[in-house]
């Protein structure tokens, strides 16, 4: 594959590892630039950010500094859920506008995932979409409480069984076929992609729109209206940092968003047999009602990408390559990939890697814009951002152009994030979350009763 051409690039995902096209990184910044948006950061809020702002008025100099390569980071290292939710729930948003507002957030969320499989129809980016929807088993008794709890909140707030329903459990393993099922949610806003080829491709696009992306530059600090690298100066009337869970680089900015590790594992492309037996035609996105998170997809070629969130916060929100390449976490993971599929028990594990979501304190993901600076910032996602990222990406479009849409009005914007706890509370506080969570799983499975203190800690992160 060529997209081994650089090696430092193609193990850090199944996604970038198996890309046909080069991985070779774009030019630096070339010295002081003067331009009407400079946007910090490679991955698809950035990318995104672009593509809107230049389809908005293509008249505009819009750059991307990135300081690896586009791609390096989530975008190109995350389960490939395009899946129509938001981490925080519709009543956290209605705390910052009004219920209907908050609503209206939700609805479009749900239709970003159209908007992402029209633009890469559009603009001819092959990144395998594949709207098929999310599976989740209710695999405990708890955690069939919990989705009929879900369900009826939802139409409660007038979602029909044409955006979300409950399945019984022969309905549920028809879909896909895992063990100890006793139902599910089958939810419909959602899709599976390659987000390697996603991001590498819109890169490309927006360069094509006349974006300058500038790889191998980092950002060494950004301020209103200008920011500094070590190549050079950009000037800009609007400065907007999409820099996610990599936000902890930049001065002062350590406490602002918490990296969190989410880990993946690949089979070998396994033959159709094995799917007559689990089941995932159509390639819908799957998992279950556990705390502690897991999430997979059947690939285009036929294997099966699985991760979870297994491994530690790590002390002063440190980043560690090498707990993203092969850790027991992995192990862990592919451990109840098996579980969940006896028959991928003979299957051979051809990618181990990871990386790093950022997760705001209030679990909020949030776009915030001043036009008097013309700074802005947008991200937070915990995780679920391939598709909330457009969505951020269009809202921020239309605050740095003026436009009157419904879009500026939603109640994710200029949302102000708490900061995270000074250390050792930040490493604390997020071990023993994790570890009641954990725990919390594994009574629940022995006991199949509801854990009461995952209930509250669940509650208390919405």
């Amino acid at each position: 594959m060529t997209g081994r051409q650089d090696s430092r690039y193609s193990p850090l995902s199944l996604w970038l590892d198996r890309l046909d096209a080069s991985l070779k990184p774009r030019r630096g910044l070339p010295g002081d630039v003067d331009v009407d948006v400079a946007i910090v950061g490679g991955g698809f809020s950035g990318l995104w950010t672009a593509y809107y702002l230049l389809q908005h008025d293509p008249s505009l100099r819009v750059c991307i500094v990135e300081r690896d390569i586009c791609g390096f980071g989530a975008s190109g290292r995350n389960g490939g859920w395009c899946v129509g939710e938001l981490a925080a729930s519709v009543e956290s948003y209605a705390k910052h506008g009004s219920h209907e507002s908050a609503l209206s957030l939700l609805r479009h969320t749900f239709d970003t995932v159209d908007e992402v499989g029209r633009v890469v129809a559009t603009e001819g980016i092959d990144c395998d979409f594949a709207k098929g929807g999310t599976l989740r088993w209710a695999r405990s008794e708890p955690q069939e409480r919990r989705q009929r709890d879900e369900i009826d909140e939802m139409h409660a707030l007038g979602i029909g069984e044409d955006i979300i329903r409950l399945l019984d459990a022969d309905e549920a393993r028809s879909i896909g076929n895992a063990t100890a099922v006793r139902g599910g949610i089958f939810f419909a806003p959602s899709a599976a992609l390659d987000p390697a080829k996603l991001v590498r491709g819109l890169a490309s696009v927006v360069e094509q729109q006349g974006c300058s992306i500038y790889e191998q530059t980092a950002a060494i600090s950004i301020g209103d209206g200008q920011v500094t690298t070590a190549a050079g100066t950009i000037t800009a009337g609007h400065v907007i940092r999409a820099t996610e869970a990599y936000t902890r680089d930049l001065p002062g900015e350590r406490r602002t968003l918490l990296p969190l590790y989410s880990l993946m594992v690949a089979t070998e492309p396994l033959d159709e047999s094995v799917f007559d037996e689990i089941g995932l035609a159509g390639r819908p996105t799957f998992a279950d009602d556990r705390y502690m998170v897991i999430y997979g997809q059947r690939t285009a070629d036929n294997r099966i990408a699985f991760g979870g969130r297994g491994a530690p916060y790590m002390f002063g929100s440190r980043i560690d390559s090498a707990t993203e390449r092969d850790s027991g976490a992995h192990d862990l993971i592919a451990r109840t990939l098996i579980e969940l599929f006896p028959a991928l028990e003979d299957a051979e594990i051809t990618h181990r890697w990871g990386g790093v979501l950022g997760a705001p304190r209030n679990w909020t993901p949030a776009v915030t814009y001043d036009a008097v600076t013309g700074s802005g910032h947008l991200g937070g996602y915990v995780g679920e951002g391939v598709a909330a990222s457009n969505l951020a990406a269009r809202t921020m479009a239309d605050l740095v152009t003026g436009a009157s849409s419904e879009l500026v009005a939603l109640p994710w914007t200029n949302v102000r994030w708490r900061r995270w706890e000074p250390e050792p509370l930040r490493w604390g506080g997020v071990r023993v979350g994790r570890w009641l969570m954990r725990k919390a799983d594994e009574a629940e499975s022995r006991t199949d009763k509801d854990s009461r203190v995952a209930m509250r800690l669940s509650r208390m992160l919405r």
